[in-house]
């Protein structure tokens, strides 16, 4: 499996069509959802009493059991109390070029207050997804970086370090679930996003726009309005960057279905691409896409789109619209001088009259396996000390990493919508979905060029989005038959 995976990926780097060569590794799109399940106790308390030391030295064992010799897991490290002797220099590899010599050195510095002898260095990294994946192999890249997508659960070991059990840090975390594996937690999201729609109020009320939509058609005929009543393009694709094409994977389960337990399902669907009579699920996301291109909805050469310049734009009211998490919200609003005109919608699927929101990890912190035991415990104090302490989140306007912390007040116009995250895999089918995913090379969140083969067949007319989802389909049959997976007709 690694060996294929491995391959996939070298293909993945050269492949090219006619447009451009769509796969960037900009910044994170929450790539897909987990559960942020309540993990209070409800034994009553004489049972308790009586299981509290046992309960407490088997969470112990396993800690110690799942991470290095002599290295804690990140629960029961103290950040400020702990290691204050320590000397070590921590390399953290970024996707967020534009900020890696601003806002992050300046977390690095304020750590290094505490720390003194750890020096803290960060290489920003522009197409991060690629770089990243062809460095892990070598081991030498750094000692904290964001996991990329390409990495497959049943891989995590291979290139992370334990950071403890996953009972314990999942009722402390966010999002753990999506970096786990077999109960043993590889990486902590760098906070999260809810999936929905970022837009220019302004240029949407002066398009005569009163209401949001709640319907895939709703959306277009609103595209439609913004098209004909004023000079902004009505959906910029941010084609060119890659990742942004990926991006509109994040909607296709609990946004699209209100079902939490939509993605453990798929890996047993039959033809989960196919139409639904009520608009809802995967088919629904991709006709959006595939709509607002073919009916000339979006800018007039995709292949030149920029991402960087597309967060003035919409600030200033050239772009209305664009499908992304709400992590880009922030900044929308820092990059102009119209910070109150950036707005963000729920995502335009209804599933019996009701909006559903899904909710997931950004990239996830991840320590290099390979490093050093003094580069292990540093990388463990700066990565708690920046997801519990620093002011990452506020800056970012981002779901905290901690599951007691406050949410971003962009999600406060998801009034009476439902805000979902993935349930855990069933046990014993941790990796199903991955290994369905793979081996079908359908790709979703981690191949960004199907996405880009849809906005290209729109784009010149050139197949119908029926025709891609029939494809999709087979190679996802094919798929479960050849790993023998059992499928609900």
């Amino acid at each position: 499996m690694k060996l294929k995976k491995l391959a996939a990926l070298g293909m993945a780097v050269v492949m090219t069509f006619s447009l451009t060569a769509c796969g960037g590794g900009g910044n994170s799109e929450n790539a897909s959802s987990n559960a942020d399940t309540d993990n209070s106790s409800s034994a009553d308390n004489t049972a308790a009493d009586s299981s509290t030391a046992a309960d407490s030295a088997e969470t112990e064992t396993e800690a110690e059991a799942q991470t290095p010799e002599g290295i804690p897991s990140i629960d029961q490290i103290n950040v400020g109390e702990d290691y204050k002797d320590l000397t070590a220099s921590i390399k953290v590899l970024t996707n967020r070029t534009d900020i890696v010599d601003t806002v992050y050195k300046g977390y690095a510095e304020e750590f290094m207050q505490i720390y003194p002898n750890i020096t803290v260095e960060y290489e920003g990294i522009t197409d991060y997804e690629e770089s990243v994946t062809l460095r892990l192999t070598a081991g030498d890249w750094g000692d904290i970086m964001f996991i990329p997508t390409s990495v497959a659960k049943n891989e995590l070991s291979t290139y992370f370090m334990p950071l403890g059990d996953y009972n314990t840090l999942d009722g402390i975390y966010n999002f753990v679930e999506e970096k786990s594996f077999e109960n043993v937690v590889y990486g902590i999201a760098n906070g999260g996003t809810a999936s929905g729609i970022a837009y220019n109020k302004r240029v949407w009320e002066e398009a005569g726009i009163t209401e949001m939509p709640k319907t895939p058609d709703e959306f277009l005929a609103d595209l439609q309005l913004i098209k004909d009543n004023t000079d902004a393009v009505p959906l910029y694709t941010n084609f060119a960057a890659g990742w942004t094409m990926g991006a509109w994977d994040a909607y296709t389960d609990c946004a699209a279905t209100g079902d939490p337990d939509f993605k453990s399902k798929m890996p047993h669907m039959s033809n989960p691409f196919s139409k639904r009579d009520d608009m809802t699920g995967p088919y629904a996301v991709y006709y959006i896409l595939y709509e607002s291109v073919a009916r000339g909805l979006v800018e007039d050469d995709p292949a030149s789109t920029d991402w960087e310049s597309s967060k003035g734009a919409i600030n200033r009211g050239e772009y209305a619209t664009m499908v992304l998490g709400s992590w880009c919200v922030e900044q929308f609003k820092e990059a102009g001088d119209s910070p109150e005109d950036i707005g963000y919608m729920p995502f335009p699927i209804s599933v019996n009259g009701q909006q559903y929101a899904g909710s997931g990890g950004n990239y996830s912190f991840g320590i290099n396996v390979d490093a050093a035991d003094e580069n292990k415990i540093a990388s463990l104090l700066y990565m708690k000390w920046l997801i519990e302490e620093s002011t990452i989140y506020l800056d970012e306007g981002s779901i905290p990493a901690r599951k007691d912390g406050e949410y971003p007040s962009v999600l406060e116009a998801f009034d009476g919508v439902t805000l979902l995250s993935n349930s855990p895999a069933p046990e014993g089918e941790e990796d199903l979905f991955d290994n369905v995913n793979n081996e079908s090379e359908v790709g979703i969140n981690n191949n960004d060029y199907p996405d880009c083969e849809i906005l290209e067949a729109a784009l010149y007319g050139s197949r119908t989005l029926d025709e891609i989802m029939e494809e999709w389909n087979q190679k996802w049959s094919a798929a479960q038959e050849t790993l023998g997976v059992e499928v609900n007709q």
